[in-house]
Parts: C-alpha cells; structure tokens; sequence
C-alpha cells in the first residue's frame, strides 16, 4: 500500500491510496481457499471443490467482498500513517479497480483541528450558597400542610359548600338505561376542584348528610367506554356525609405522616429542599459561565461537515419555509457547540478521564431510585436501547470534565438569598432567551426556570 498526500487546504485533506493487484489476488485466493473447505457443490465431495470452480462461480462475489474488506483496512491505515484525526467518515472515491487490477482510490477527509489548551486557572467560577431563613421554612411547610386535604364532620343540618369534602353512593343512567361503570360507592369529591366530571361539583353545593341529590353531568370525551362517551348521563346520589377542611396541625406527628424524625428533622429536610431546588438552577448558570468563558478562551478552525450536521439537528423540527428564518443564529449555535465539544473532549483526552462501567451502572441505579414504582421499565429502556446508555456515558464524562476544569479554575464562594438567587435566574433567563425563536433552538439551548416550584416531603 502507498499513501500520498494529493491536496490539503484548511481541515480538508485529499489522500491518494494504491493498492497492487499482487496484494488483492493474494487475499482473493485466501478467500477461496477457506470457501473450498466449507461449500458444497453437486459433483464434488465436501471440502475437496478445487479453487478454479469457485473462482468461475463465486469470482465476482468474492472480489466484491475482499475489495470492500481492503477498503476498509487500507482507508484505516492511510488515516494512521498521516497521522489524521477525521471528522467523520471520509468520502471515498475509486479512480480504478477490477479483477487481476491495481486498486486506485482517493479519501477526501474532513480533519479534527489539532487544539491548543489553554491554561484553566484563568477560568473564574462561583459556587452559590443558598441562605434559608426560617421564615421561608414556615411558609413552605404552612403550603405543604393546606395541601395535605384534613377534614372533619359537619353538622347532619350544615350544607355544603366549595372546598367541603362529600361522600356519597351514586347510580347513573343514559335514557333511563343503566350503563356499565354506571355505580359508584363511597365516592368522594372536594368540591369547587372539578374532578370528578365536569360540572359536576356545583350540582353538590347545598346538600347535607342523608340527602338524595340528582345531578346531570356529560360524561367526558375520554370516558373509558367509547358508546357512553359525550352522553348526557343522569347520577341518583344518596349523600352519606359532608365534611369540612380543618386546618392542618404542625406538630412532630405531622413530621413523621411526611417521612421525617420529627418537627425540627422536616424543617432541615425544607431548607435542604429548597436550597436544592435554587442550586440546580444555579448550578446550570455556573456551567454555562465556564463554558462560555472555555469557547471564547479558545480559537480553533471547525470541520465544516461537523458544523452542518449539528445544523440540521437543530433544524431538523422546522418546516420547510422556516429553515431559512434565522439560519445564521442557529449556525453560531452548532459552531458553538461543536467547538466547545471539541476543546472538552480534548480537555478528557489530555487529562486520561474515562468512564468505567460502575460509573454508569451507578448512574442508571440513582435514576432507577428516582422513580418509585417504574424501576424495572428504567433498566429495560438503558438494556435495550444503546444509544441511550451511550448519552448517559457522554453526560458523565463531560460532567467529569465539567469538575476538572473547576478543580483548577478560580473559584470563589457566594452566598446569596433566595431573592437574590431568583434575581440571578430571571436575568441569566432574560440574557439567554431573546436571540432565536425558542422553537428554532429548543434542541440547543437550555433554559433555566425562573423559579422553583413547590414539592411535598415524600414518605421514606
């Protein structure tokens, strides 16, 4: 094999490969022989098929077969030899080839640009600390505890009234005719919530225990028998109690009902809650600083098939007469994203950072623990689909390389309010969302909520 250097202008370089027809013949008949010892053919014994048969029978095949076979070989070699780094698959061209021919063929390569790190102690970096008051620890469990539904009895002569609690048994028809899913028992609503079917909670405001109350409500468009959905259904309810919303007490055993020790526990799981809530968002603020700070630090030449591949990833949901409607900004996005994983994969490599099977493995399990109830669906997704557990592998090595470069950067410690946190949030959110229609980048661009919401203290 011969390989020479036919062109290279920029990162895109033409290579001349020659193969001699002595090196071809030889693997052809190699090929053959190892044909002759396992075909059968009518007329001959098993294994004893001399090659000259073959050749007339299988010749064509069989040189298709070595051809592609040195192709692939030669191609992987020639990159070796010239030392290149391709960007993507070379395109191949064949100038002349054929049976008892020498092979003639050119590779046209997009190359990596060969990238010079910069220093990462002039990157700057600012880990946020959240500051809880513990006003804000009140307010958050004064929210979780008005959700948690307590009720108690009214009177047998109070009536009913929105946010009240009512129990009752029902029998429903359409045109007098019972239906199936028709009866219900001990059925319960808080009304003014509309939960149930729709309309049908103000048709219970007024009613007390041991009422007979008809109501008539349309049975919805998702009503699991197809023939009784959109009817106009009537419902016979005998009303078996009324209950009214209590306040909710705060107290150790409120704590424990929410999966904590005891009052002072739920109160540092809150604060911890919250904190955790503001400093994901951060978090994702501090990473998109180190990260713009790597691209701009940094000046490198991009292949320009990497660059229009990423383009049409990110255009790929756009109909055909929005493809065009800010093509620039969403090309300074791939170029963007391209150069940045390029300098961060250069960055892993230079520093030896791989990531080892435990590391995934334990990845998929914190995502299996993180939602109870659908464990085994996770692990069946990450078994059979691949390209899935290879995301995840790339998402923990850049955050490997995400914790390299803070290791070694500037980094100073801020604490901040929760005011101060959303004031950060809103204004990164501003400063990054104006650019591009949030449809043409919603494939390249993460936005950060502009405040957290809520969440219940789940039961260990």
């Amino acid at each position: 094999m011969k390989v020479t250097i036919d062109s290279k202008k920029g990162l895109k370089t033409n290579l001349k490969v020659f193969v001699d027809k002595k090196t071809i013949t030889e693997k052809i008949d190699l090929r053959l022989n190892e044909l002759s010892k396992t075909i059968n053919i009518k007329g001959f014994r098993p294994g004893k098929v001399p090659v000259e048969v073959l050749k007339r029978q299988f010749g064509k095949a069989v040189y298709g077969e070595v051809l592609e076979k040195v192709l692939q070989e030669t191609s992987a070699k020639a990159l070796e030899e010239k030392k290149i780094k391709a960007a993507g698959q070379p395109k191949l061209d064949l100038k002349s080839y054929g049976e008892g021919k020498d092979l003639n063929y050119t590779l046209e390569v997009n190359e990596l640009p060969k990238i010079q790190l910069k220093p990462l102690d002039s990157i700057k970096s600012i880990e946020y600390e959240i500051k809880v008051t513990d006003e804000e620890i009140k307010k958050r469990i004064n929210t979780i505890a008005k959700n948690q539904n307590n009720f108690e009895n009214k009177k047998d002569t109070d009536l009913s009234k929105n946010n009240d609690l009512v129990i009752f048994d029902y029998e429903a028809t359409i045109d007098n005719k019972k239906f199936e899913g028709g009866e219900g028992k001990n059925t319960q609503i808080i009304l003014g919530k509309d939960l149930f079917i729709k309309g049908f909670d103000k048709q219970l405001i007024g009613v007390k225990k041991n009422d007979d109350k008809e109501v008539v409500a349309i049975l919805p468009e998702n009503y699991p028998k197809k023939e009784f959905a959109n009817k106009k259904a009537t419902f016979k309810c005998k009303i078996l109690n009324v209950k009214k919303p209590i306040d909710t007490k705060i107290d150790d055993n409120f704590a424990k009902n929410l999966g904590a020790k005891d009052l002072n526990d739920l109160k540092q799981l809150v604060s911890k809650q919250i904190q955790n809530q503001y400093k994901m968002n951060l978090n994702s603020i501090e990473k998109e600083n180190i990260m713009e700070q790597i691209e701009k630090s940094h000046k490198i030449d991009l292949p320009d098939n990497l660059v229009q591949q990423e383009l049409a990833i990110i255009s790929q949901d756009l109909k055909k007469d929005e493809v065009e409607k800010n093509k620039n900004e969403r090309e300074k996005i791939a170029k963007k994203r391209i150069k940045l994983g390029l300098i961060l994969n250069e960055l892993g490599e230079k520093n030896n950072l791989k990531v080892n099977e435990n590391e995934l493995k334990n990845e998929i399990q914190k995502q299996i623990q993180s939602m109870p109830g659908q464990q085994q669906q996770v692990l069946d997704y990450y078994q059979k689909n691949p390209a899935a557990a290879a995301s995840l592998r790339g998402s923990i090595y850049e955050e490997k390389i995400i914790k390299l470069i803070k290791d070694k950067s500037k980094q100073t410690k801020k604490t901040v309010s929760i005011k101060e946190a959303e004031d950060l949030i809103k204004e990164h959110h501003k400063d990054h969302d104006h650019s591009v229609d949030a449809k043409d980048t919603k494939k390249s661009k993460k936005t950060v909520k502009s405040s957290p919401k809520s969440k219940k203290i789940r039961k260990k």
